[in-house]
């Protein structure tokens, strides 16, 4: 029977998780070579390559992948283990690590994040938001096991992964319930001049929504920029302004926000996609998410 240096496999794993042998170095109180010299033991032992170095990056090959898979449960298993010992835990919670592309409206993951805590087994979700490219690179190092995004990961990128489309939306506008009620009578031409909140100008959908007031002659008081959708709903209610929103999650922008309906932006849409490393989606949690969102959300 082979048997596995756990020490080894601990050391992998840190690096994994650090990022870098220099920052897994630091946290184990060791020498970069001797962490260096134990993972090439690891991989010795398992007969295969852990990592693939591409420049300066080093990123996991598949058997990596595998094999911290199965380190993090083991050394989380631990973790756990440790905590219900000493009274801080009674039960495991399967893990969906998410990151979430900021331009991403929020009540579109709320919608499609809400199965996946609410599965009959327990799971536990973390989320996490940056730009697009910054997360992607992130599963590389199996850090993360999904990323929601709006646009499809680009092709140059060192990794390779694969786009799921989840759905698309027609984008509305929206106001609270007196402001809606009187731009609803002539919209779009009710939009002219209008208290107008939108998002930056490095968003796709804020040059989207331009060319669109363009075609119809509109020129809206753009009177707020927001890279944060919830800021620019909550800023829209309590200041009487516009805002866009996805058509798909009109009912959600009226119950959180109050925001009311008040007419689409015809010809502008918006997809969505969840983004990982794997061709078959597996993990439960993101089956859950696919599937609400091409049977209820994106229907």
């Amino acid at each position: 029977m082979h048997w596995l240096n756990y020490h080894h496999l601990l050391y992998f794993w840190t690096v994994v998780r650090e990022g870098s042998v220099s920052k897994a170095a630091v946290t184990l109180h060791l020498s970069q070579p001797t962490v260096s010299a134990q993972v090439r033991m690891l991989e010795q032992a398992l007969g295969q390559q852990l990592f693939l170095r591409k420049g300066r990056t080093q990123l996991l090959t598949d058997v990596g992948r595998t094999v911290y898979g199965y380190a993090d449960d083991i050394f989380g298993i631990g973790r756990e283990m440790m905590k219900t010992l000493e009274g801080r835990g009674s039960w495991r919670a399967a893990p969906l690590t998410v990151g979430i592309a900021n331009a991403v409206p929020k009540l579109v993951v709320y919608r499609l994040l809400r199965p996946v805590i609410t599965q009959p087994d327990p799971m536990r979700l973390v989320c996490l938001e940056d730009d697009p490219e910054q997360l992607i690179a992130k599963l590389a190092t199996y850090t993360m096991d999904v990323v929601i995004a709006n646009v499809q990961a680009p092709a140059y990128l060192p990794i390779k992964v694969f786009n799921h489309l989840l759905g698309e939306s027609d984008i509305a506008f929206f106001a609270p319930a007196a402001v809606a009620r009187r731009l609803r009578r002539q919209f779009p031409r009710s939009l002219h001049k209008a208290p107008m909140l939108m998002p930056t100008t490095n968003s796709p959908l804020r040059h989207a929504l331009e060319d669109w007031f363009g075609r119809h002659k509109i020129a809206p008081a753009v009177v707020g920029e927001f890279e944060d959708s919830a800021l620019m709903k909550v800023f829209g209610q309590a200041a009487g302004c516009v805002f866009p929103a996805p058509a798909a999650v009109a009912d959600d922008v009226a119950e959180f926000y109050g925001g009311r309906f008040v007419g689409k932006a015809e010809g502008v849409r918006e997809r969505y996609y969840v983004i990982s490393v794997e061709r078959r989606l597996r993990h439960p949690g993101v089956v859950a998410m696919t599937d609400v969102a091409r049977e209820e959300i994106f229907r």
